[in-house]
């Protein structure tokens, strides 16, 4: 059990049934009744966001969420094999639990997946991936004072854009949440 007391950001609890993740917590003291506090909760399943007020000091059932890294062996359709690195035991995740950047998974890349009660709820990949630019527009010299980009196709087969500078062989540094490039490595 919790108190609303000691909410933080990334806290998961369970209301009515549910697995739901504090986003946002304001603790309110009106100068007029009892103290309360104001959360945004997001839903750690289907992922839409609700706000919710707790009185102060409110019990709540903390949820036990465990996290595991496991890397990524191979995929087959829409099934992506993951093995646990501590135990070597395989999983099956869709693409729909790993989302839209699944194509910047890399065979032997170590991503964090998300237990409760033996389910997955979560996968996450890291936030910067080191890929390989497999086929690019050649660069021109003298083209790095402007912020022209250009797609680029990477060894995973993603494309993403990136500075006109960047040549077929270079590797890049790519944000995973942005899906944007970072830098040259």
């Amino acid at each position: 059990m919790i108190s609303s007391n000691d909410f933080r950001t990334g806290v998961t609890i369970v209301v009515e049934g549910q697995l739901w993740q504090v986003v946002d917590f304001q603790h309110v003291k009106p100068g007029k009744g009892s103290a309360f506090v104001r959360t945004r909760l997001k839903n750690v399943i289907r992922g839409n966001v609700l706000e919710k007020t707790f009185r102060a000091g409110e019990m709540l059932e903390r949820a036990i969420v465990e996290t595991r890294e496991m890397q990524y062996l191979y995929g087959s359709g829409d099934e992506y094999n993951f093995m646990d690195n501590s135990n070597y035991e395989q999983i099956h995740l869709g693409h729909d639990m790993l989302g839209d950047n699944v194509d910047l998974l890399k065979e032997g890349m170590v991503i964090n997946v998300q237990f409760h009660d033996g389910k997955v709820i979560a996968a996450e990949l890291p936030n910067h991936v080191d890929l390989k630019v497999v086929e690019t527009d050649p660069g021109f010299r003298g083209d790095t004072a402007t912020n022209v980009q250009k797609p680029a196709k990477l060894e995973t087969g993603a494309t993403v854009n990136v500075p006109l500078f960047i040549n077929p062989g270079d590797t890049v540094r790519i944000d995973t949440r942005e899906r944007k490039y970072v830098s040259r490595v």
